[in-house]
């Protein structure tokens, strides 16, 4: 039996499910944004739609059937609340007021508790590969406020020593019933930027399920949460982005129903330096862009917090790590593209994943 059960069983433990603060504050509508993955044009049946930008990111959302707006207004309001939450930038958030509290223990509510406890898990399993203390680093290289600039090497190493997921302690007083004390050392700062989203996306789908919602797609920047099927039985339709081109460029197809594939890339967010190119995906152990092989990593899965939080870790650590780690945990499948043109695409994605036709990609399936 594969360990990766018994994190999905610890954490459905933590929290059964998906709790969201929801408030009536309204959503602008938005020029929706290119991102990758993309989910591909469809038709047909009674749709709404609508955009906002919430968590930094403009967010497309096509839900089928009755209701539709009501629907939209719902999972709006549910992400909006989420981001008051877990932003790390909004005063007065569970985030925020963990990195301000000089060390003393913070309450936080049930969100934050839950991703404390998944990023823990997470950073645990994949030896540090994912670790929520590293915005100290990602703010050095400028990719919080887009000035950009390399550190130094001293810079770092002294960045460094305050990088530390287990130093982050969570307890519940009274123990599995009371509310979650959060303590962080007063020389640190966290962020649950990298598994936030995947897990707003996956309330937010299980908000419509709730709600009688059996068709709908939510396209969140580069992560793609869908209910059900299209409307006619048939699989949404995912375009990978091709990590080498222009978005909208993509490089394969992914056919998905009522799950999350989630994608980070070195092509999202970066900067150029004298020639070399420096991404926003940093390795916790050199406190710089991870060069590990791989320029993108799409995890398909049923959880989109834990997909979030896998595409980053495993495009940190690498193909055959990546690899070894799917192979040891199992419960999701994974698109790796590497800096040679190869996309490895594990078992479980043989027959709903294609190239395009005429891609210069080499498809190469790997099994257990």
């Amino acid at each position: 039996m594969k360990r990766f059960a018994a994190i999905l069983l610890a954490l459905t433990l933590l929290l059964a499910g998906c709790t969201v603060p929801v408030s009536p504050t309204p959503t602008p509508a938005l020029t929706p944004a290119t991102t990758s993955p993309i989910p591909l044009p469809t038709s047909g049946g009674d749709v709404a739609e609508s955009n906002i930008f919430a968590m930094d990111t403009v967010m497309s959302f096509r839900v089928h059937g009755e209701n539709g707006q009501d629907m939209l207004a719902l999972i709006a309001n549910a992400i909006n609340a989420l981001e008051r939450e877990l932003s790390v930038t909004r005063e007065g958030s569970d985030v925020w007021r963990i990195n301000h509290a000089g060390g003393e223990s913070v309450t936080v509510g049930e969100a934050a508790a839950y991703l404390l406890s998944l990023a823990k898990e997470l950073g645990d399993s994949t030896g540090g590969a994912l670790d929520m203390t590293m915005y100290p680093v990602v703010k050095a290289w400028g990719f919080t406020t887009s000035e950009y600039r390399v550190p130094s090497g001293s810079e770092l190493s002294g960045l460094l020593e305050h990088v530390d997921y287990q130093k982050v302690e969570t307890e519940q007083k009274p123990a599995d019933l009371g509310d979650t004390y959060v303590t962080l050392p007063a020389d640190m700062e966290l962020d649950l930027g990298s598994i936030a989203k995947g897990y707003a996306g996956e309330c937010a789908a299980n908000l419509l399920r709730e709600n009688g919602v059996t068709s709908a797609l939510l396209n969140m920047g580069g992560n793609v949460q869908s209910v059900g099927s299209k409307p006619d039985g048939s699989p949404w339709r995912i375009g990978i982005q091709d990590p080498n081109e222009t978005t909208g460029s993509y490089l394969g197809i992914l056919q998905l129903v009522d799950q999350a594939a989630i994608t980070s890339g070195g092509y999202e967010r970066f900067f150029e330096e004298d020639g070399v190119r420096y991404w926003h995906i940093m390795d916790p152990h050199t406190g710089a862009p991870a060069r590990s092989g791989l320029v993108s990593v799409t995890i398909v899965g049923n959880k989109g917090g834990l997909c979030d939080g896998l595409s980053t870790a495993l495009f940190v650590l690498g193909r055959e790590k990546a690899l070894d780690y799917w192979r040891t945990y199992g419960g999701f499948e994974a698109i790796l593209v590497d800096e040679d043109n190869n996309v490895w695409v594990t078992g479980g994605l043989k027959d709903s994943f294609a190239l395009v036709e005429g891609s210069s990609y080499t498809l190469r399936l790997v099994e257990e």
